[in-house]
């Protein structure tokens, strides 16, 4: 398959639209002979940038394994294109026809089934707090009275306030466009926390300038299962994009590439995130679904 980068724009808003009528999205590959992978610049080692227009990540990967299955469906080569989105505009995009699977770093919540579907969740995130560590804060009642950041288009400081221990707590929130800026506003000192999923935040640390300056501390804010995002009511795409991540988890496949992204050196400094899958995440594997959320917040 042939890669190539594309440039957001708001022309590519405008031009998506008129696959918004259909949700055929094998049909439409195969037509065009394209198919478009929405990828992000610093969701850690899910997804992320090496430069000069190539991507990588755990995420990344498995879509590519996504897509030569979408190729052999097609039955022709496809052209794969990199489009970067952010937290603010992957929903519409998708919804609009201008990505046709986003591998990012998309929390599968009941309000987003409304809009777009989800694939089976590939790992169970924990939503945490990254301060500098030298910082004394170790919680979150220690964040009262601080500037804490999060990026736009998420849920993270909604889900700290709701969090029972910040009762009383206020902080002010400021937001970085994508994860790299908002990690950038705790290690210039314009935030003091940066809350978000663990993940990111440990591979936003793993890739700072000095990661020992750095600790992820405090309380489990939240548990989210973290999913490929596709299309609403695109059966026959969806299955191709089920099946692929089925055979995945079955085949023990799936535990190696969390290796190869969380545990080995990754690139482009050759760090290693540290990031252990969490006993939800291989029970995520081991009974593949698609399930939002809110039933994991169910007792």
């Amino acid at each position: 398959m042939k890669i190539k980068l594309v440039a957001l724009s708001i022309a590519l808003l405008a031009t998506g639209g008129a696959y918004a009528q259909s949700n055929d999205t094998l049909a439409k590959i195969k037509a065009s002979g394209v198919v478009t992978m929405g990828v992000r610049d610093s969701s850690g080692a899910l997804s992320y940038t090496l430069g000069a227009g190539q991507y990588a990540g755990f995420h990344v990967e498995i879509c590519q394994r996504i897509l030569a299955n979408v190729e052999k469906a097609a039955g022709r080569k496809l052209e794969v294109k990199y489009l970067p989105v952010t937290s603010q505009n992957r929903i519409p995009l998708v919804q609009n026809g201008t990505v046709d699977i986003e591998c990012g770093s998309t929390t599968n919540n009941a309000t987003r089934q409304k809009d777009v579907a989800f694939l089976p969740t590939t790992f169970v995130e924990e939503v945490r707090i990254a301060v500098k560590a030298n910082s004394g804060i170790t919680s979150i009642a220690q964040l009262n009275g601080k500037t804490v950041a999060t990026t736009t288009g998420t849920t993270s400081v909604q889900t700290l306030r709701k969090h029972q221990r910040a009762t009383g707590i206020d902080f002010k929130e400021i937001f970085g466009k994508d994860h790299s800026d908002s990690f950038l506003l705790l290690e210039s000192g314009r935030a003091e926390a940066f809350v978000m999923d663990g993940a990111i935040l440990a591979g936003n640390i793993a890739m700072s300038k000095a990661p020992a300056d750095f600790k992820i501390v405090g309380e489990v804010l939240s548990v989210e299962p973290i999913a490929i995002m596709v299309r609403k009511d695109d059966t026959a795409f969806k299955k191709i994009g089920d099946d692929t991540i089925a055979q995945l988890m079955k085949s023990g496949e799936i535990a190696k590439l969390w290796d190869k992204w969380f545990i080995q050196p990754i690139p482009p400094k050759n760090t290693a995130v540290g990031y252990a899958a969490s006993q939800s995440t291989k029970a995520a594997w081991a009974t593949p679904n698609d399930k939002p959320m809110e039933d994991y917040a169910k007792k």
